[in-house]
């Protein structure tokens, strides 16, 4: 039987980390298995975990105004699925809702944090991995703005002074 250790270690986003860390990490962790449809988180509401996504599909979105969630993203086998658990003010900036079957591995954030504090050297293993999540959620926010149909800024000349 594939134990949470061995989903986790056979992860992408903790590969090189020391066998013992990787331990020590698997004390936070459980399984987690979604349906399509389910949604595993809101926008706004209390961020306190995160997942290894291991295969299956996420969708991220945002509240668009007026009413009506917009797809900015979608996560698939490999991939992580939160960061907002990780700085104040501990809110998720997506929401986020399955599209197919999901096997992931969930994780507790306010006890990997206490992990984090107890081993500086683990904390910032995690945080350069969890900075390029963040860089690539915002990369993908970024596009999918540019796909938005909306007019060009006209920017005013430039004035000498």
């Amino acid at each position: 039987m594939i134990t949470t250790f061995d989903l986790m270690a056979g992860h992408p986003f903790l590969a090189d980390l020391p066998t013992p860390w990787l331990r020590t990490l698997s004390f936070q962790a459980k399984r987690a298995v979604y349906q399509p449809g389910y949604r595993i988180f809101h926008e706004g509401r209390a961020a306190t975990r995160f997942w290894l996504i291991r295969e299956g599909r996420i969708a991220l979105d945002i509240a668009a105004p007026g009413g009506g969630d917009v797809v900015i993203d979608e996560l698939t086998g490999g991939t992580v699925l939160g960061w907002s658990w990780f700085a104040p003010p501990y809110r998720w900036h997506f929401g986020a809702v399955a599209v197919e079957r999901t096997l992931a591995v969930e994780f507790d954030g306010p006890g990997v944090l206490r992990l984090c504090d107890e081993d500086p050297a683990l904390g910032y293993a995690l945080s350069r991995r969890f900075m390029t999540v963040l860089i690539d959620r915002l990369q993908a926010t970024r596009v999918r703005l540019l796909d938005v149909d909306c007019p060009p800024l006209e920017l005013a000349p430039p004035t000498g002074g």
